[in-house]
């Protein structure tokens, strides 16, 4: 599974980060050439390649395969001119279970959200659940190579950038329930100015806003 021992105290989100959230977004919604301004400030900033390439394979997930392949493609020119390959490669253990994997990974993510969310998700049909446990949690989140912290991050971007308030207002939560400081995902909203639509940056500021006012009632 991914690394989840970061917490508020340990986590920083520095150049290399930004560099990652930013480009999360470019892959959900940026042009082809927007997607390849992204690569080459993960280069600039030295972000690790392992990190790059996994929010590569995850972003699959939110905006679908031809933009996944095609951030692929950007990364690969970089990789072989530049050698930005990525020496260890994240493998997984023979007979690996996908769905114990996916299980705790999605309720670590949902917290005491999981089982409506599981419910809901068979209603809305029990294949989705399925998918949603063995390759999104299970085969894709629970990777190694990238921790939860910043994959939660590179998903609130790229739901900021595609315009999808309600996977955002899930992954808001799922950020803070992995160990994301406030100010961490703060900042992921800020460093998306001038990367998304504007009005879809400003409403995600809106709700990230509601849903710590909803946090501190709450806890109150």
């Amino acid at each position: 599974m991914t690394d989840s021992t970061l917490t508020p105290a340990t986590f920083v989100f520095d150049s290399a980060t930004r560099a990652l959230v930013r480009l999360s977004a470019r892959i959900a919604a940026g042009s082809e050439s927007e997607v390849r301004s992204g690569v080459n400030e993960t280069v600039a900033t030295e972000t690790p390649a392992r990190w790059v390439e996994e929010v590569i394979l995850q972003s699959y997930l939110f905006a679908g395969f031809p933009r996944a392949l095609n951030a692929a493609r950007e990364w690969r020119r970089i990789e072989v001119q530049g050698k930005r390959h990525s020496e260890v490669q994240a493998k997984r253990e023979e007979g690996a279970d996908f769905r114990a994997l996916g299980e705790a990974m999605c309720s670590l993510v949902y917290g005491k959200f999981y089982d409506k969310l599981r419910h809901n998700i068979v209603e809305l049909h029990p294949e989705l659940d399925e998918w949603m446990i063995l390759e999104g949690y299970g085969k894709v989140l629970s990777r190694p190579g990238l921790d939860l912290v910043r994959r939660e991050l590179c998903i609130v971007a790229a739901c900021v950038a595609a315009g999808q308030d309600r996977q955002l207002h899930s992954h808001l939560h799922g950020a803070r329930n992995v160990g994301a400081p406030e100010r961490a995902i703060s900042d992921t909203l800020e460093a998306l100015e001038g990367v998304v639509n504007e009005e879809h940056r400003r409403r995600s500021v809106l709700l990230w806003a509601r849903v710590k006012q909803r946090q501190m009632t709450d806890d109150g």
